[in-house]
């Protein structure tokens, strides 16, 4: 039973989104389940008459938050240890690693239990508490499945959406050592196998690992919200709690909390409210942990504020609703992003964290439809921010280049420039483009296209050019008319 989860040799993007497109159960799993998370979230926030003034508030409290980072940080610092915790500050994911495996080494323990973390995910904490002999066991359901199957997370709010029941069965059978006839893939049935297999972690673990969805700078206060309790068994029950937190989680009051625990139910699970949310503050005699400690991680955090149009990446409160409405990650899932954040949000955020060539490719995986914008809680202008990398990208690979001409793209680019500045060469190649296609018309579609143009026909079909432009039909209808007719089109 792995616990670590596999080592993985990352593709680029374009080749692994390239291989998804070909699992179609995959894609039928994904497409379920993302439509109906969709629906669901649509339904519980048009509820709210205030919704769109619940989204400005949270923007507003998370950009003053990350506009004064520096102050509330050293304020939840303060509080942490007057409350009886202890900080630390984490420059990296080594650094990070290094000092969560020095706490949990201090306890003597061979295993830990974990609550749901993508910081943890972020930083490769389990394959780091290996290197110990240090087995670290995910509570979360559908973290548990995808450990088990020695496989990453492919979605921020449900690791395991690209498989189904039948598939899950399997591996449990498998995993459990159970007699195929002992389990269905009944959901219950499922739950019920991985609860048994885990209360025996919780009561007998002595230390548990999680991330947070909110600190509070006030009080001191970690707050992680969830769904089926494993979060709270894990913070209440172990002698020693370690939180992981990304820097930009900090709040900076207490009543910052009521704004956030509306935005984000509805538009991750599509609840009213969290069905678990759990909040301590520092230490309490003869209640939960006896020691805890919160680590601080920068990891490219600094860099991204740093950054005039990149920082306001730093809001995302990790819903995930913007996965949910992206066309791009229903057909090829989270794995193919690279990264424990996949999605619209993983082809913003990744880049600016990860600063590696190996992600330039992530914000051309969107159509720019405007979508993960209109859906996000906290309103963070992904197509900006995308259409803004795609432009440093662009850049660096011009500077990288040493050659002096542009690039094919480059040429195409201006080109098409050219033509659409034009009204007359503008029909003029649209004459010209309904002439060429007709080899490649088949049944009112096009299919595939020659050379460069493959890459479009290669995942989706086009519609061919019409017979008939609205403007010829407009001079042919003022011809019929007795009007002018064949005017300059200008103002068309």
């Amino acid at each position: 039973m792995s616990a670590t989860g596999p080592e993985r040799v990352e593709l680029p993007y374009l080749q692994a989104a390239s291989e998804a497109l070909q699992d179609a159960q995959q894609r039928r799993n994904l497409a379920n389940a993302t439509t109906t998370i969709r629906a669901k979230r649509a339904a519980v926030t048009a509820e709210m008459s205030d919704w769109e003034g619940l989204r400005s508030a949270g923007k507003a409290i998370k950009a003053h938050a990350l506009a004064n980072l520096g102050h509330y940080l050293e304020r939840l610092e303060a509080s942490v240890t007057a409350a009886g915790g202890r900080v630390h500050w984490a420059r990296d994911a080594v650094e990070a690693n290094a000092v969560v495996r020095a706490l949990v080494r201090a306890t003597g323990t061979r295993e830990v239990i974990k609550v749901k973390s993508m910081t943890t995910d972020e930083i490769g904490l389990n394959r780091a508490l290996a290197e110990d002999g240090v087995q670290a066991i995910e509570t979360d359901l559908a973290e548990l499945i995808v450990q088990l199957a020695g496989e990453a997370p492919s979605h921020i709010l449900v690791p395991a959406i690209h498989k189904n029941r039948a598939e899950i069965r399997s591996l449990f059978v498998r995993a459990f050592g159970l007699a195929p006839e002992a389990l269905s893939d009944d959901p219950a049935e499922l739950a019920g196998a991985a609860r048994r297999y885990l209360r025996e972690r919780f009561l007998a673990t002595g230390v548990a690992v999680s991330g947070a969805n909110f600190a509070v700078a006030e009080t001191g206060s970690v707050i992680v919200v969830e769904s089926e309790g494993n979060g709270r068994m894990c913070t209440t029950l172990p002698h020693t709690l370690i939180s992981v937190m990304g820097i930009e989680k900090v709040l900076p009051r207490w009543r910052d909390l009521e704004v956030f625990l509306q935005l984000l139910p509805r538009s991750s699970t599509a609840e009213r409210m969290n069905p678990y949310t759990s909040v301590w503050t520092g230490v309490h005699a003869g209640d939960g942990p006896q020691a805890f400690h919160l680590v601080l991680l920068d990891n490219g955090r600094s860099r991204t504020l740093a950054d005039e149009i990149g920082r306001e990446t730093l809001r995302c409160i990790r819903c995930s609703a913007c996965l949910n409405v992206c066309p791009v990650y229903e057909r090829v899932g989270g794995h193919a992003y690279g990264s424990v954040y996949p999605g619209p949000i993983g082809a913003i955020l990744n880049p600016q964290l990860r600063d590696v060539r190996r992600d330039e490719a992530l914000p051309y995986a969107s159509t720019l439809c405007g979508a993960c914008f209109e859906v996000c809680p906290v309103a963070i202008d992904i197509p900006r921010i995308l259409v803004e990398l795609r432009h440093r990208t662009v850049q660096r690979t011009r500077e990288r280049s040493p050659l002096p001409v542009g690039s094919a793209e480059d040429a195409a680019m201006n080109a098409a420039a050219r033509v659409f500045a034009d009204h007359r060469r503008f029909e003029a190649a649209q004459r010209l483009a309904r002439w060429g296609q007709a080899p490649f018309v088949r049944r009112g579609v096009i299919r595939s296209l020659p050379g460069p143009l493959a890459g479009w026909s290669a995942v989706r079909d086009l519609r061919p050019l019409p017979r008939q432009t609205f403007r010829e039909w407009w001079r042919s209808r003022e011809a019929a008319a007795g009007g002018h007719g064949g005017g300059s089109g200008d103002d068309a």
